[in-house]
């Protein structure tokens, strides 16, 4: 048994906090607070708490499962990787190659993700590879690369949010998604700053804003607009800013004159007297942010919506400014690495794109293969998993759980049923691999080594602290095992750090470049910024300078005193990613959501998390704790609309959408607006959120619209 302290990080979200790991004599962990680590500064939620509970035997898989009979029954390795190599290479020869698809999870290291992108294309020779993380990060990626020409969920550290002088916070409610991070806006308040929340409901987070606006769902985007209206009305664009550092500014003017106050107010119900106070908030301090979640995002135009937010920095002359500018608040714990290296449909490793010839010669020159024979871009997340049993024949899944987390759920969950096969490697046995014919039991976060990235952009050492059970291997074993099973002996290394530094030569010289990032400087940093090429890179690139007038805060100091370079954590403060350097303005217009109220689905539904679960719940509802803090789903609605339906509090209500039903306990509160309901998705069964949900996605990310749809509700006898 190891008995020393291990440095670790929170297996959950895009904080990646912080954490201390001390062995015990039964084999787990306990957590103890590391305050060295500047993230979450020793603070931990009720999640990162009890996160040793799911190594334990009693929740989790030990031993890998074929069905036999109908029925999942133990087996060994062998049995289970050749019967997984059978099911591929069976549909491969049957039906071709693209009939294999490949689903990933934004909570892999960045590792596996790398693996399991170079497997796809590589070993199966399918273009049919992506990941739960086009459900939380891709509307923002596309609206952070249209303007910016580059995706890092926050262009800056998370101290610099204390320093700045507003926020405008978009469809986030940090208190219950990421408790740790809400001292940042405490601090940010502490410090003479004003925080504004926008958000349907008035939830924890809302409740320390000093101004709450409380939107209808979907209309994020005329919001923008109207606010940008406003501040072109009142005279107070930075017209200097914009002449020297932008380009497209005429024609997002044109869009947003377009949305005058008192029609925003009709499109989102937000009063205009909060508009001007917002405006006037937003724009006295020098410095101020905007910061998007999925509420805004997770729309069938939250492309549109992300950069309607981003014009309004751009107008305001905040963005590539010190302690300003707009960022998006990653939601899953590799969100932003899991999408930089290759498990995303369109991607290849460093944030590269499939379709650029340059970028698939030199990602195939380190794999070692020509570059021809690397397939073109494949289906995005929802349109791979509509497709499994019929042009998608069998599915290799890691850490993922659709069917409970993907939009018209029920739906996918008969596709997947329909498949021919289906394999899954995950900790635990989600509702997703109960219906596998082979489930692979995997290491998890304090069994295992290897790096993620933050919501921030730091690229962090997960160290292992424990033995993993001798019945469970890593996702890398498996993926080197059935490679090798399939033909490839070579090229799949078990090894983490091996893997990293292949990682990090393929990523060199993309847009998310880790080439001058090790293993040995992730220990010694308490993680790095990317970009960071390596030495032999040209690292006097002005867009990657560090904020000049602090060097006490630039990470990596010491080694950039020794040649190497220091990583990034501030973007853009010279120049932005684009070919001529400057941002670029989206002209963008309000238009209704693909699902609107009507006389038969009067009602709008929204989504979200609480915080004893997370995402699919697959883990944290298997932890005592947090299953009595919040032990199954509800449907919160305002009094008068339950008066209006004769709903009791704590009695089962119906929800009904075009694409199914629900039902769950009714919370009534007045925390909600009158015409909204809200179900958290945590919980598959009869309480499943997501069997509500609509698939519309958007023309651009490929993003489903999870945060609006129409429902009636109905009373339970």
């Amino acid at each position: 048994m190891q008995t020393s302290v291990t440095p670790a990080h929170c297996p959950y979200c895009a904080l990646q906090c912080g954490m201390n790991l001390t062995p015990e004599q039964n084999g787990g962990v306990t957590v103890v607070e590391r305050p060295d680590f500047p993230v979450n500064r020793g603070a931990l939620c009720g999640k990162g708490r009890t996160a040793p509970e799911l190594l334990s035997s009693r929740v989790r898989l030990t031993s890998p499962l074929v069905r036999n009979a109908g029925v999942l029954t133990p087996a060994t390795w062998e049995e289970a990787l050749d019967r997984i190599a059978e099911g591929l290479a069976r549909t491969r020869t049957e039906h071709g190659p693209d009939a294999c698809g490949v689903f990933g999870g934004g909570g892999l290291t960045n590792e596996k993700a790398y693996a399991l992108g170079k497997f796809a294309r590589v070993v199966l020779g399918t273009s049919q590879i992506d990941y739960n993380g086009r459900f939380c990060m891709s509307s923002a990626a596309a609206g952070g690369i249209k303007a910016f020409g580059l995706d890092r969920g926050l262009p800056f550290p998370l101290e610099d949010i204390p320093r700045t002088g507003c926020v405008i916070l978009v469809g986030s409610n940090l208190a219950e998604t990421m408790p740790p991070a809400l001292r940042y806006l405490t601090e940010l308040k502490e410090n003479g700053g004003t925080l504004i929340v926008i958000d349907p409901r008035r939830t924890r987070t809302a409740e320390q804003a000093d101004l709450h606006l409380a939107p209808r769902p979907g209309t994020d985007l005329a919001l923008a607009l109207g606010l940008l209206h406003l501040i072109v009305a009142e005279g107070r664009t930075d017209e200097a800013y914009i002449q020297e550092r932008t380009s497209g500014w005429e024609e997002a003017r044109a869009a947003a004159m377009a949305h005058w106050p008192e029609y925003v107010e009709r499109i989102t119900g937000v009063p205009v007297p909060q508009l001007r106070e917002t405006v006037r908030l937003f724009c006295e301090p020098e410095n101020a942010m905007v910061l998007t979640a999925r509420g805004p995002e997770q729309q069938s135009k939250g492309t549109d919506t992300v950069g309607a937010w981003i014009n309004l920095c751009l107008a305001t002359g905040r963005s590539g400014r010190p302690r300003s500018g707009y960022g998006c608040l990653t939601g899953q714990g590799n969100g932003q690495g899991g999408r930089e290296h290759g498990q995303k449909a369109d991607q290849l490793p460093g944030y590269r794109k499939l379709t650029d010839p340059a970028a698939r010669r030199h990602v195939a020159e380190v794999w070692g293969v020509d570059p021809d024979s690397l397939p073109g871009p494949g289906r995005s997340a929802y349109e791979l998993l509509d497709a499994l049993g019929t042009d998608i024949r069998s599915l290799l899944l890691m850490g993922s759980n659709p069917v409970v987390s993907a939009p018209h759920a029920a739906h996918i969950e008969k596709r997947i049923r329909s498949l021919d096969f289906l394999a899954v490697a995950d900790v635990v046995l989600s509702e997703t691999a109960a219906l596998a014919d082979v489930v692979l039991p995997v290491t998890q976060w304090a069994e295992e080594t290897g790096t993620t990235t933050n919501l921030e952009g730091r690229v962090l050492l997960r160290r292992r602290a424990i033995t993993p059970p001798s019945g469970v291997r890593s996702d890398l074993d498996v993926l080197h095992e059935l490679a090798a099973r399939l033909g490839v002996e070579k090229g799949f290394p078990t090894d983490p750090e091996e893997v990293f530094d292949e990682l990090r030569r393929a990523s060199a010289g993309g847009p998310a470049d880790y080439s001058g990032i090790t293993y040995r400087r992730l220990a010694e940093e308490n993680g790095v910024f990317w970009p960071c090429p390596a030495p032999a890179a040209d690292c006097e690139d002005a867009s990657l300078d560090v904020l000049p007038d602090d060097p006490a805060e630039d990470t990596g100091s010491d080694v950039a005193a020794a040649g190497a370079h220091p990583g990034t954590p501030r973007l853009f403060l010279d120049r932005f990613a684009t070919e001529d350097g400057r941002a670029r303005f989206v002209p963008v217009s309000h238009r209704p959501s693909a699902e609107e109220p009507d006389d038969e689905y009067p009602v709008l539904l929204t989504t979200g998390r609480v915080v004893a679960q997370y995402q699919s719940g697959a883990q944290t509802r298997r932890v005592d704790e947090l299953n009595a803090a919040a032990p199954g789903p509800f449907v919160e609605m305002h009094p008068r609309l339950a008066q209006r339906l004769g709903a009791v509090d704590g009695a089962d209500v119906a929800v009904v959408s075009r694409r199914g039903r629900a039902v769950a306990p009714a919370r009534i509160t007045t925390s909600i607006r009158p015409d909204t309901v809200f179900m958290p998705f945590h919980w598959p069964g009869e309480g499943r959120a997501n069997t509500l949900t609509n698939p519309a996605l958007d023309p651009t990310s490929r993003m489903p619209e999870f945060k609006t749809c129409a429902v009636r509700l109905e009373t339970v006898n």
